[in-house]
Order: structure tokens, then sequence, then C-alpha cells
């Protein structure tokens, strides 16, 4: 069942999301090669506990860390480790926080210096498409109007989609309905109504579209070893239409980019 939220709830969802938020841009300034990715979850467990909310991560489903962080050609869910981030890599950071009994997750795709320029056009297309989806967010619409948005966009480009993980509702729990695939059929899904709460979240390869799921329960990998973009907003359905509960903001303040593509799903409340 669907769980529409009032503007009160609306409100606390937004902090939760700006915690993570703010958590990704702390990071952002952080993110070189030489670092660890054991380290950067350490910056971000204490940031989130420092700000009076709890990592919605740790001990999630058994996970054992604040963030997953997935480099290179792992999709999602990856394992900090001990291993040093590289000139060229790219790292898809996904975080999410507990924040007066409201969940916020969403993730962000960092470039590591100066990344290949195929790579490099796989992330843009992958962000692009996450505005994409959320433009179809409008009351009335249907939740595979979003999905279809964001695979038509990636696949006229050759990239793959992934099938096997989707967006989600959020609120009060991390995973609420629905569903929200990144392909589908137009008009297809559960009809958007203001109230509704979810995380869109594009998860595209730069080839196949088809992944490995790993023996230690969490990490996803390309099949082929190829790259993969992920970019994941908290997006609300307010007045009929797409409000960003979350924002990369914080990440652009810290890495100089200018940019004004979050304008349109923006809204004081």
């Amino acid at each position: 069942m669907i769980q529409l939220k009032n503007i009160d709830e609306l409100r606390l969802m937004k902090q939760s999301a700006q915690l993570v938020s703010r958590t990704l841009g702390m990071l952002a300034k952080e993110i070189k090669p030489g670092v660890t990715t054991l380290h950067l979850d350490k910056l971000a467990h204490e940031f989130i506990k420092d700000h009076g909310a709890q990592p919605a991560f740790l001990g999630y489903g058994g996970f054992p860390y604040s963030l997953c962080i997935s480099p290179n050609e792992q999709v999602v869910h990856g394992f900090p480790s001990k291993e040093e981030i590289k000139e060229g890599d790219i790292l898809s950071v996904d975080c999410g926080v507990i924040l007066n009994g409201f969940v916020g997750d969403h993730a962000y795709t960092f470039e590591i210096g100066e990344v290949k320029p195929e790579t490099k056009k796989l992330l843009k297309v992958a962000k692009e498409s996450l505005y994409k989806g959320i433009e179809q967010c409008v009351r009335g619409k249907r939740i595979g109007d979003i999905s279809h948005a964001i695979q038509t966009h990636c696949e006229k480009e050759g990239y793959g989609v992934v099938r096997e993980l989707v967006g989600h509702g959020v609120g009060r729990q991390m995973h609420e309905d629905p569903q929200v695939p990144n392909y589908g059929r137009q008009g297809s899904g559960k009809v958007i109504k203001d109230g509704l709460t979810i995380a869109i979240e594009p998860m595209i390869n730069l080839g196949t579209e088809k992944v490995k799921f790993h023996n230690d329960g969490w990490t996803v990998t390309t099949l082929d070893n190829q790259p993969s973009a992920h970019f994941e907003h908290d997006v609300a359905v307010i007045n009929g239409k797409p409000v960003l509960l979350s924002t990369f903001q914080y990440i652009y303040d810290a890495l100089g980019i200018v940019t004004d593509e979050e304008k349109a799903f923006q809204l004081d409340f």
C-alpha cells in the first residue's frame, strides 16, 4: 500500500533528505586519489551522528556499513574497503539517514580526476535520465511514465538499463510501495497522487544491462565489467508537481560546478 504524506510529514522528510545531501557534499571534498572508501564511510557515519540522526543503511538487512560505495563496474551496494581510490575511477556513493522518524536516501556518482570520455558521457546521460524521470512525476500520470522516460533516454545512447534493481517509495521505511523501475511502458503502473514520495534512481551501464550478484549477498557488478552510473533523488508530489526533497547543490558547491538542473523542481514549503 502506498503511504501518501501530508505537508507536515513532507517537511520532516525534506530535513532527512537534506541531511543526506549535506553528507554527500561533505564527502565531495574528501573524495580524491589515495583515499580509502572505508575512510569515507567513517566520515559519513560521524557526520550523520553529529547531526542527530542514524545511518539508515547500517544494520539494514545485515548491511555492515553506513554507506554503499560502488566504484567503476560495481552497480550498487558495494562495501567500503581499505582499497584506495584511483585517478580515473568513478564512485557511486549512496547514503541514507533516519531523522525525525523519516528516511532520506539518495546517491551520486563522482568522477575521480580525469575519467575516460565514454565514461564521462555515461554519467552525463544517466543523470539527465534522472531528471527526465522526475519530470514525469506529476499527479495523474503513472509510475510507468517515469520508468519509460528513463529507459528511452538511456537506451537511445546504447546504454544498458538495469532490470533487477529499481527505485522505490520512501518514508518512515527505506523501501515502501511503489517500486519504481527504470524501464517500462507509458501509462502503466500505479497512478501518481499528491503526497507520493519516491526515490528515483537510474542505474545505467556502459555496456550490457545484465548484472552479477556476488556471494557477499550485497555487491552487484555489471556482467561485462564495464562501468555503471547511479544517481538518486528523493521526490515528493506537491500540488500536482514533482518537488525535490534532496539536492546535489552541496556537492556542486564543493566541486565548483554551476548548474540550474534542479531549478524546475524546487519549492519552499
